[in-house]
Parts: C-alpha cells; structure tokens; sequence
C-alpha cells in the first residue's frame, strides 16, 4: 500500500476533513473512521487523529486501544526529538485479516489470497478462450488449495472470497468469439450457491469494474480528488466511480458500466466498447493473419512485436476515451480521471498520454478539464478489489452511504 509524507497528509485533511462525534453512540463509525484515516496516510499518531478528526484526545486513545486489542492496529516506533512525550504512531497490521479474492473474466481466471494492507501473498491465473461456469467451478477447486498453501494460511485464516465478473456475461459474445449457447448457461447459474458447495466463507459478487476501481481507492496512493472516474480496459471496458471519496456502486451495483457508451464520428462502431477495448486489438491482429489468443499475452509481452497495430489502436481507444471523459464531465464535475487496464504499465501511461492529446483536440467549453492519471494495479486490479470489499464496507468510511438508515447493497454477502 502505498503512503503519503506528512506536509501531503496535513494538504488533503484540511481540503477534505472527515470529522467523527464524541458520542458513544457512534463508536462504531469512530472506529471505521480512526482506520480509515490510518489506511490512508501509513501512521497515524494520537495528536493527529484528534487533530484530524475532531475527536477529544481521550476519545481517541480509548479507541486505538480497542484497535491495537484487536489486531487490527500495531504501535510503531516512537517519534522522538519533540517537546513532551514522544509520540507513538499507530499502523495497520497487515495480518489482521485474510480474503480471497476471484475475477471471472472474458479471457481469463484469477485467484488471489490478499492481506490487510493489500498484499498479494499468493496468485494463481488461468486463460481461456472464453468462460463457463463448468470451467470456472473446476479452477477454484483446483486452484485454491495450492494457493492457500502459497499463501500460508489455512481456510481458517481466511475471513471472506468475494468475486468480481461482468454482471452480463452472456451480453456481446459474439464480439469476443464466444458460443452463445454456452454463455447462455451464466443467466440462471446460481453463482454464491455454487461457490458455498466448494468454500466455507461468505461470498459477495460484485461487477468487475466496480471491483477494478475499489482497489484503486483502497490500495492506491491517497488521492487527494474526492470525486473521480476510473476507466478500466479489458477485453471490454469497464470501470467505476468514486464520489465524496468512497465507491459509488450505484443502485443496481452497476455505475461505471462505460460500454455503451456513445462516441461520435469513430469508424467500427458508435460505442466506446467498439474502440477502447482490447478485444479490438486482438481482431486488429487476427485480420493481418496472427494469433492473438493464447500468443499474444497482453499483460506482460512486448508490445512492439505487434506495431503498428498498437499505435493505431492507441489512437482510435485514446480518441474514443477522450469523448467519453467529456460525457461523464457533463453529468458529474470529476475532478480527476484514471486510467488502467489489463496491459503493461508503459502501456498504461502511453494510452494516458493519448487521451490527454486527444483532449488537446476536443471542444471543452462547459467542462473543466480534470486530472488524467493512470490506475496502479493493471490486470489485477479486479482480482484484488473483489477482495477489498470487507475492508471498504467495514473498516472504511463511505460519505454516500454514512447517514441512509437503508443503504441499498444490490450484490449483499450471503
């Protein structure tokens, strides 16, 4: 998990302050908060926290006390040097909490055991040419045993396995060369029941970009924007929203669903999922007689061996990603964009790069320019946001959800 200094953490805390209240009634959301706060800035000391928060000085050391008897926080070296006492700052103890993580993907399979802080302690990925759910059920059965063996741990140890897929499918197959007819067999499978035959933990699915975008928040640097939208390009694309600094999944757990969206004057199709879409590149190849599947692997191989394709693909996806950041702009003033995708970093940052010029190019008039960044975590990012979905619902602040007495959760854990 990556951290801030201190001049940085003082900078966002008093643009974006999270204030807590002094009432027992409420410990709970103090505790989330005094956590919240710690994930996102590495240390936190007793002053800083009552600084940041609002809480009485009491208020706060009763609470990182129940914290540290927990497990979830560690006392760090104390900070000397100061007048008084020296100070003891307060960090997430990685091993607080397990989970496992599994993305159902178009092309591919991913497995992951996941600490606390957002460690990866074990991976295990298998490619396909295109999903079931026959196939899926055999690589966790599979796979999970010599990956909680990599990892470690035990099922013990383990707290949750939350998924992250499409929640469609069986939508575009024909895009991605799939048989309709078996990837009609996602429409009554019955995911959680089926998962419960084979793991002992609680299951929550959750689409797969929303996934994408919630390891961003939680494991990525501090981002100083509150508001921001998150582009992830698959086979398809995907992504997620980020509002008053907490994942906005949407009523139906769909928000960031950016597909179909429309974009104008673009050659092959009227959708973004027609342009910035890695399914396209892999046409691109196959119509000048390569073999993108299984070849080509988008993630780690050298990209130059399939020029000038990439180039011409960069500036269709980058052209078509330019409007659609101009779309979502009109409905939500995000300050921020980013960026990932399931491609190497240099990858990433070029197709950055390319929207930024593709805006250079675009009418903005009733729109402020936002800051285009790109994502951390590239293909795992899914894989690792499923996993993230106990710690940003339980150990994690959400502004959008703090004052429902009724929040909806559309994929609820069963």
């Amino acid at each position: 998990m990556m951290k801030m200094g201190g001049n940085d953490k003082e900078e966002l805390l008093s643009e974006h302050p999270l204030k807590g209240s002094n009432l027992t009634t409420v410990r709970g959301v103090n505790e989330r908060l005094i956590l919240h706060l710690v994930r996102n800035h590495g240390r936190v000391t007793k002053a800083e926290a009552t600084r940041m928060t609002g809480l009485s000085p009491n208020a706060v050391s009763v609470i990182f006390r129940a914290l540290e008897a927990e497990g979830l926080l560690l006392r760090g070296n104390p900070i000397r040097g100061r007048i008084g006492q020296p100070s003891v700052p307060m960090m997430l103890n990685p091993d607080a909490r397990h989970y496992v993580g599994l993305k159902i993907g178009r092309r591919t399979f991913d497995l992951v055991v996941v600490n606390f802080v957002g460690g990866i302690l074990a991976r295990r990925t298998e490619p396909h040419s295109y999903p079931t759910p026959a196939a899926m059920l055999r690589f966790v059965k599979e796979e999970l045993p010599p990956l909680l063996k990599s990892a470690g741990k035990g099922g013990g140890d383990i707290v949750a396995m939350n998924v992250a897929m499409p929640f469609e499918l069986w939508s575009w197959t024909a895009d991605f060369g799939a048989p309709q007819s078996e990837m009609d067999s996602w429409r009554n499978f019955e995911l959680v029941a089926e998962l419960k035959q084979v793991v002992p933990w609680p299951i929550t699915v959750e689409n797969d970009g929303t996934a994408a975008c919630r390891a961003e928040l939680v494991f990525g640097p501090p981002n100083a924007a509150q508001d921001f939208v998150y582009f992830f390009v698959g086979t398809f694309i995907g992504g997620g929203v980020v509002l008053n600094g907490s994942v906005f999944p949407g009523r139906r757990g769909n928000s960031g669903g950016f597909g179909p969206l429309r974009v104008p004057d673009e050659p092959g199709g009227d959708r973004l999922v027609d342009h910035a879409s890695l399914v396209v590149l892999e046409r691109m190849i196959a119509d000048k007689g390569g073999d993108p599947l299984p070849k080509i692997d988008f993630e780690h191989n050298d990209w130059d061996a399939v020029e000038p394709l990439v180039h011409t693909w960069m500036s269709r996806a980058g052209r078509s990603l330019a409007h659609a950041i101009i779309s979502a702009l009109a409905v939500i003033d995000f300050q921020a964009v980013v960026i990932d995708g399931a491609f190497p970093p240099a990858i990433r940052n070029r197709l950055v790069g390319e929207v930024e010029r593709q805006l250079d190019r675009l009418d903005m008039q009733g729109v402020i320019r936002p800051d285009i960044r790109p994502g951390h975590f590239g293909s795992i990012a899914r894989a690792l946001g499923a996993a993230a979905y106990q710690i940003s619902t339980e150990y994690m602040i959400d502004q959008n959800t703090l004052l429902r007495q009724n929040p909806s959760n559309p994929r609820p854990s069963l």
